[in-house]
């Protein structure tokens, strides 16, 4: 959850940033969209890929909780259905004025149901997120063949996990200051390289999904080093769902705030993508097994 949220906040400020940059330049504002959309692109396609695919060299087959993916994938489907109405508004005759009401409304509504699914996630719900009694007999009874010790602490490797929670506020404080001052350079001169050297706004966003997720894809290539591909899952679909019902209304709500209108009329390659990334992903992990080999 910690990790999640870090590199969310990290997503924000590192587009915002960005962002401000379409004072000058408007141009800047499809950068940011595609950042938006390549994050859970990112997250489902090449974290989850890759801890799969790097997983599956050490364990051939590796069992969760199909319930977690099942439910990431409802959510981030239905999502993907509600900013493809704005898009849509923006193939046919309505005004910019609709498009933007469109957009805001939909905003809040993704707003209202991430509050809801926080609380199905960490409160009524929690069985859905967490290893089923197969799985771990599944663990422990190849542990037991290989001659593996058992180690009661599954997490104690990670390093958000060996700290309180004041010390991860403070180093996640520490790390966004880190990213602003980096996101402020590349803000202003990275758009002007980009500008210079025939960039698209598309690898532009791929480029900062990467970096905004970086940190989950080598904690999610641990994890599934370990035999822990229900943690992998839930930092990849989990920081999915994360990435766009909370970074797409916390940006609207800023860039109203800076004088700037970020509406929800992504192009249709885009919206495209995300589908069939949620596609991919569910059918991929739908049985509750991975198997490499």
């Amino acid at each position: 959850m910690v990790l999640t949220f870090s590199a969310v906040i990290v997503e924000i400020v590192l587009l915002y940033i960005i962002l401000l940059e379409a004072l000058h330049s408007p141009e800047v504002i499809e950068t940011v969209k595609g950042g938006i959309i390549s994050a859970v692109i990112v997250d489902m396609n090449v974290l989850l890929g890759l801890a799969v695919f790097i997983g599956g060299l050490k364990y051939i087959e590796q069992e969760h909780n199909k319930e977690t993916s099942s439910t990431y994938t409802t959510i981030l489907f239905v999502t993907a259905l509600a900013l493809l109405v704005p898009s849509l508004l923006s193939q046919t005759k309505h005004g910019s004025e609709i498009i933007k009401e469109a957009s805001y409304i939909i905003a809040i509504v993704l707003m209202l149901f991430y509050l809801i699914i926080f609380i199905f996630q960490t409160k009524t719900h929690t069985h859905f997120f967490q290893a089923t009694a197969k799985s771990r007999f599944f663990r422990l009874k190849r542990k037991l063949k290989e001659g593996e010790e058992i180690n009661a602490d599954e997490h104690s490797g990670y390093l958000f996990e060996k700290f309180n929670n004041s010390a991860n506020f403070i180093v996640i404080f520490i790390l966004i200051a880190i990213i602003a001052i980096a996101a402020e350079v590349f803000a202003s001169d990275g758009v002007k390289l980009a500008k210079e050297y025939g960039i698209s706004t598309g690898i532009a966003g791929l480029i900062i999904a990467i970096i905004s997720v970086s940190p989950e894809i080598f904690t999610a290539i641990k994890a599934a080093r370990n035999d822990q591909i229900q943690r992998v899952v839930n930092i990849a679909m989990g920081a999915s769902v994360v990435s766009i019902l909370l970074t797409v209304p916390v940006l609207m709500g800023l860039a109203y705030l800076s004088g700037l209108t970020l509406t929800l009329d992504f192009n249709p390659l885009q919206v495209g993508a995300l589908i069939m990334t949620v596609i991919l992903a569910w059918k991929s992990t739908e049985e509750g097994q991975t198997n490499y080999f």
